[in-house]
Formats: C-alpha cells, structure tokens, sequence
C-alpha cells in the first residue's frame, strides 16, 4: 500500500476538457483515441465498447487511458462505422453539446465525459504506463458525481471555477486508481509502475528526457544520465518500465507535438524540430501513424470538439 500511495502522491494531474453530450445519430467509432484519459459517465442510452461489444449501463462509466485506440458504440449498433478521423472532422453531426445545468442527465441518449492526463512526477502517463485497455467503472456514485461536478464548473464563469475544475479532477483520478486497487485490477501492470520508486536513476532519466525532449537524446546520453553502460541502459529501461527508451522517447515527443499543436501558431516544422525531428517529412509521417490523423488536423481538433 505504501508504494501505492507514492503512485498517488506522485501523480500530477492536469485537466483538459469536460461536455455533456446529447447523441443525434447512433454510430460507432472503430478506433476512438485521444492523449488524453476519457472519463464517461452515461446518463441515458446506450453505450458498447471493445470488440466483444461490452454494455455500459446507465448510471456506469467507461474509462479510456489516453494513447489507447477502442471500438466505442453509441446508440443502436446498426448505425454507421466511422473512424476517429471522421468523428473529429464532423462530431456536430453525431452529438450536440448540452450547456443547460438542469438538463444534465435528463436528455435521451446523453452522456457526460473527464478529459484529463495524469502523470507520474510529470514524465510518465500513468494509465498509458499501465498498458490496459479500455475498462468499465460500476458502482461508484463518489466517481459518477464527480463527473457531473467537474462538467458542471467547466459550463459557468464563477468565482474559484479552476480552483474547483482541479480539485474534483485530482479527487476523480484518486478515485479511479481506488477502484483498480480495490477490484483488484492489473495487479501486474501495478507492481511493474511501483518500480518507478524503487531506484532514483530511472526518476533521473525521466526527468531528463523531458527537459531535453528537442535535444540528443539516444541511448549513448540516456547511458550517462543513468551512469549504466550504453549497452546496458535499454535493457534497464525496459525491464523497470517494460517499454524500450527510444519508443518511449517517442511517445513523450509526440505528446508534446500535439500540446503544442493545440496551444501554439508554431508552424508543423518548427514544431517537429522543437521536439527533436529535424526531417519535417518523417515527422508528420511518424505522427500520423500514431495518432491516425495528419498533424494539421489535429491542429484543427479542438476546434472541431468544441461543437
């Protein structure tokens, strides 16, 4: 438990965006991805995720760790098929975006959503770490209410609102790592993370590839900050995190593409040299086959969420 509470403790949580969202059309999103984490708590209607189509029942949540592709349907199965593409480029065609506070909940076919990130000492995705798909959340109205508390902020202009927005998203993200503990869940996934705190070089080279994300960053440096050999150092990346340094390099390099791809009126290739690919080409190249979208699109991606 106490390396629990470190994860917990370590966690530093940033909130993206919250909706309540009424369905127009029934369909399904074959490959439903964000970088964020997705917190959806349905209110009426109907929801299926995963290929084996697993109902989320009203008044259930369904969890999407961010950087992880899922089939999510809503509505009647028999509406269209579409790709996250698509739903970015025209989501106002599927849902409408409820900004009334007492109609929260009552709408047919109507869910609210958490977009949030969560990361160990700010390097590491902490669902995203853990490797585990898309899961339903039962039971739990402390969590269900904290979802309608942080879309509830995010719809007025009151005093202390992002005060508030960021202590309901820390409290929910407290919750949902409660839960997985509680059912005990990924309990494999758990004890590689806890490793995180188990020797400090890791923690170094964690927080050097994020300060350095533009920078050299191959296993010959990565070798030096963790004073290992350079032969050695993927082999102790990997068997502390269970992922190879270099793709995780990549991983921390796009997220940080897409930040400021959202944030900034940098051009693409001023952005891909920022985080460290000097070939403008193979940036975008890299980036589509990540995130399935070209990168200008998703420049254009909060503007199309915001319907």
């Amino acid at each position: 438990m106490e390396d629990y509470n470190k994860v917990i403790e370590s966690l530093g949580v940033r909130y993206i965006k919250a909706k309540n969202l009424v369905l127009q059309q029934p369909f399904t999103v074959r490959n439903s991805y964000d970088v964020g984490n997705n917190l959806i708590l349905l209110h009426k209607g109907r929801i299926t995720f995963g290929e084996e189509e697993q109902v989320v029942e009203e008044g259930e949540m369904l969890f999407i760790p961010g950087g992880r592709a899922t089939k999510v349907n809503y509505g009647d199965s028999a509406g269209k098929i579409i790709t996250n593409d698509d739903l970015i480029s025209n989501k106002d065609k599927f849902f409408h975006s409820n900004s009334d506070l007492d109609l929260i909940g009552d709408a047919e076919e109507s869910h609210s959503f958490v977009s949030f990130e969560a990361k160990v000492f700010d390097s590491v995705n902490f669902f995203a770490s853990l490797d585990v798909p898309a899961f339903l959340i039962s039971n739990n109205s402390k969590l269900a209410n904290l979802v309608i508390k942080v879309v509830e902020e995010s719809l007025q202009e009151l005093p202390g609102r992002e005060r508030l927005i960021t202590i309901y998203t820390e409290n929910l993200v407290v919750e949902i790592v409660r839960y997985i503990l509680k059912n005990k869940m990924f309990v494999e996934q758990l004890a590689t993370n806890s490793t995180y705190f188990k020797d400090p070089r890791l923690i170094d080279l964690f927080n050097y590839i994020k300060e350095n994300i533009g920078g050299d960053l191959s296993n010959k440096v990565l070798s030096n900050v963790a004073n290992v050999s350079e032969d050695y150092v993927g082999q102790y990346f990997k068997m502390l995190t269970g992922i190879n340094p270099q793709d995780y390099i990549e991983y921390q390099r796009m997220e940080r593409a897409v930040f400021l791809l959202r944030t900034t009126k940098k051009s693409i290739r001023d952005i891909g040299k920022e985080v460290g690919y000097k070939d403008t080409a193979y940036f975008c190249r890299r980036f589509k086959m990540m995130f399935g979208i070209p990168a200008g699109k998703m420049r254009r991606r909060e503007s199309a969420m915001n319907i």
